[in-house]
């Protein structure tokens, strides 16, 4: 019998992939104050949340902005966000993952969503899986973001779960040092030498289930 009970997803990068129009949304923000913004910039604002995003890009900048100024800059980047992400669809979600939601509610784990991104419910409806999620986490009112536990705490708290009865999985840095801080099991996808903390690295989705749940559920 497994000690796990539940398992806690990021989204970007784990359930779907919308870093692509993070960045492009990102980039045009960037341009928009005089600020250049390329992929390497992007690399470094996986798994951070959006204000924490916005003030890594002023701080390229020669200008100081007030926090009204700050205001507006990153209601524009959520807009246009927003508008680039309306055509994502259930063809969208990421290989393997559909196998593991089922997997994992046959064994009656509880499935949670810890991401940092404040559109989480909207790309979860149009992926068509919003019912899959026993509790998705509100990001806007977590005090602090990764890789502070507190997203993945709130989620266990509200499973009344245990640190170490709970698997995260992310494909960022600072997700997996979440995750851990929280006291939790970590399965990391994408780069191991990026993701080196996590308990399980994986490549890619495809092998979450076989390689990753099913490994640590025993």
């Amino acid at each position: 019998m497994s000690s796990f009970k539940a398992c806690i997803f990021d989204l970007d990068g784990v359930i779907t992939d919308t870093a692509h129009y993070h960045y492009l949304a990102w980039q045009r923000l960037a341009s928009s104050v005089g600020v250049v913004f390329d992929q390497a910039d992007n690399d470094q604002l996986k798994g951070v949340g959006r204000m924490e995003s916005l003030e890594y890009i002023l701080a390229k900048s020669d200008r100081v902005f007030s926090p009204a100024e700050k205001a507006v800059l990153a209601h524009q980047k959520n807009e246009d966000y927003k508008n680039l992400i309306r055509e994502i669809s259930p063809a969208n979600i990421l290989p393997g993952i559909r196998e593991a939601f089922d997997w994992l509610k046959a064994e009656r784990w509880k499935i949670g969503l810890a991401s940092a991104s404040r559109n989480a419910p909207q790309v979860i409806r149009s992926l068509g899986i919003a019912d899959v999620f026993d509790y998705t986490a509100d990001a806007g009112a977590i005090p602090n973001g990764k890789p502070a536990p507190d997203i993945f705490l709130d989620v266990a708290r509200a499973f009344g779960l245990k640190g170490d009865e709970c698997i995260g999985v992310e494909d960022a840095a600072a997700g997996v040092a979440a995750i851990k801080a929280a006291g939790m099991t970590a399965i990391g996808i994408g780069d191991a030498s990026v993701l080196r903390e996590a308990d399980i690295i994986l490549p890619q989705t495809d092998f979450l289930l076989e390689n990753g749940l099913k490994l640590l559920a025993g």
